[in-house]
């Protein structure tokens, strides 16, 4: 799918104060406890010019980089870069066009989604959304490729802030032996996927290559249940989207997804072949 959700960027990103903000944050409290960038770096596990990035607002921070803080900076340091974190606006970089979806996503009780084309953004490994931005056409310029790549990972913030919140993936294996990006992206996105299957509230299925008896021929879609419990579907393609609301087309979507999720591999058969793709590379 497009926009964030998949593979095409959007047309005019934003540019996020609170990224900027939480670097400059960083950078007060890295200079507060007396350490250089060349100092504070190995001791939170990450590159010099990695941290560099982050201060200058031109990188997502990881999750974890706040909690190691607070072994070299303190718990003090630590709890104010934690609601620094927390400012951080998952809406960098959206499209105009996709910011109403997001925002259903951030308050859905079931997100169900299929995907054909391309790896669902929400599940996508950084080394694979740079692949994706990589081969953009026509090329973007490397800040507008970086908002990008943000975005993206900003959104994925879904998982862990929303544990409630049911998510379920039903994936193409073509997907998955097409090498996108080479064997480390593929290792990469194996490895992720491995990962977010062991999630609770994660639940990947993968559609085998042979499938004679197969719903998914109308293309990618995804569908949420919203906080009152209205159904609402959404596709999207070449940088354009549809948000749709009419009662009986949803249900025709839900009814389609609930073939694909008996078609497709069970969760535990899916974590069995995933396991298996990586060990064979």
């Amino acid at each position: 799918m497009a926009a964030d959700n998949g593979g095409s960027p959007n047309s005019k990103p934003e540019m996020s104060d609170t990224l900027k903000t939480f670097g400059a944050v960083l950078k007060a409290l890295r200079d507060e406890a007396g350490l250089t960038q060349e100092q504070f770096a190995p001791r939170v596990q990450y590159s010099v010019p990695y941290i560099a990035k982050i201060e200058q607002g031109k990188r997502f921070p990881p999750r974890e980089l706040v909690e190691r803080a607070e072994a070299a900076l303190g718990a003090s340091a630590a709890r104010v870069m934690g609601a620094a974190y927390r400012s951080l606006t998952r809406k960098v970089g959206l499209a105009s066009w996709f910011r109403h979806w997001a925002g259903i996503e951030e308050e859905a009780v079931s997100l169900l989604t299929y995907e054909c084309a391309v790896i669902p953004g929400l599940l996508q490994p950084e080394p694979y959304i740079r692949a994706v931005f990589d081969r953009y056409i026509p090329h973007l310029p490397a800040e507008k490729a970086e908002q990008q790549v943000i975005a993206r990972l900003a959104r994925q913030r879904l998982f862990t802030e929303l544990p409630s919140t049911s998510f379920c993936f039903v994936v193409e294996q073509a997907l998955l032996d097409r090498g996108f990006g080479g064997t480390a992206v593929t290792r990469a996105l194996l490895d992720h996927l491995l990962e977010q299957q062991n999630r609770l509230n994660v639940e990947i299925q993968v559609m085998p290559l042979r499938q004679e008896d197969h719903f998914g021929f109308e293309g990618p879609m995804c569908i949420a249940e919203t906080v009152d419990h209205r159904w609402v579907g959404y596709i999207e393609a070449h940088d354009t989207s549809v948000l749709i609301t009419d009662p009986k087309t949803v249900s025709g979507m839900h009814q389609r997804y609930g073939k694909l999720r008996s078609q497709a591999l069970s969760p535990q058969a899916t974590t069995s072949l995933l396991e298996q793709m990586r060990g064979a590379l």
